[in-house]
């Protein structure tokens, strides 16, 4: 100890070589991340692994020791992740041509998987990449633009979250969800194409509407004359008499309230039989 006192520059090293030891012996695996020990290029254990439902605070993280120099730490982040596409262009089934942006969020839930498999979180998201333009590439090809904008959106992305989640197991990945950022029709000419299209169709859609909306008032306002009538028959069937006496007075305040007005001259004997109504029964 005295030799270590009076030699500053051994102390030194040997304060340093106590430090390094220390560091390769000790490590501190924070709550946002999974640690997998590698020995010699093997894995040996995980610590601080991903359990859906686990709180704050309740998991494996914190102080760890390992064999200095033979074990090494892989840190995988427990986080939510993403991966975001390139702008791609999709082919609809109205043969229009979309500038498709989407992303998708995963998490690494086998970290033992994912380092015999990818090795790194980079190659994770490297290898997501294509998987993902090409199920939105196969699944908006299935439908029109129109299905885009309508709640038929959503099982669209399921279909295209269920596709990726399957190639992201192999990963040791879970997919959380996949969303479009945006969908755009290319500018210029296919833009106006699609607008003029669009506006016919709902012209058409409409003057369609207005057309059945016409037959069914023709059809409600027959039903309703038929049944008028029927009950009018009914009625007058009932008493012929009275019946024929009530379109006599109809008939009259038409044509005398015509005579009113002077539009017209009618001369008639007072037998005439249009006037029997007047001679009383």
């Amino acid at each position: 100890m005295n030799y270590l006192m009076r030699n500053p520059v051994v102390l030194a090293i040997v304060v340093v070589a106590l430090l390094i030891l220390i560091g390769s012996t000790f490590s501190i695996v924070p709550e946002t991340r999974q640690a997998v020990i590698v020995r010699f290029g093997e894995p040996v254990r995980i610590v601080n692994r991903f359990k859906p439902n686990e709180g704050f605070g309740n998991t494996g993280a914190g102080l760890i020791a390992r064999i200095p120099f033979a074990e090494q730490i892989v840190w995988i982040d427990k986080r939510v992740l993403s991966v975001e596409m390139e702008r791609q262009q999709v082919l609809s089934t109205d043969q229009l041509r979309l500038q498709v942006d989407a992303f998708a969020r995963y998490r690494i839930i086998n970290p033992l998987r994912m380092y015999i498999t990818a090795g790194s979180e980079g190659r994770v998201s490297d290898e997501l990449r294509p998987i993902l333009g090409s199920a939105l590439r196969n699944e908006l090809g299935k439908r029109p633009f129109a299905a885009l904008l309508s709640p038929e959106r959503g099982q669209v992305m399921r279909n295209i979250e269920a596709g990726l989640n399957r190639v992201a197991r192999q990963y040791g990945a879970e997919i959380i969800d996949v969303r479009i950022k945006r969908a755009d029709l290319p500018d210029g000419t296919p833009l106006q194409s699609a607008f003029q299209r669009m506006r016919t169709a709902r012209e058409q859609e409409a003057l369609t509407i207005r057309a059945q909306g016409a037959k069914q008032a023709q059809i409600i306002r027959a039903e309703a004359d038929a049944t008028a009538s029927r009950i009018y028959a009914d009625s007058f069937n009932k008493d012929a008499s009275f019946y024929e006496f009530y379109r006599a007075m109809q008939s009259y305040r038409i044509t005398f309230s015509q005579q009113a007005k002077g539009e017209a001259s009618v001369i008639l004997s007072p037998n005439n039989a249009y006037l029997k109504e007047f001679q009383g029964r």
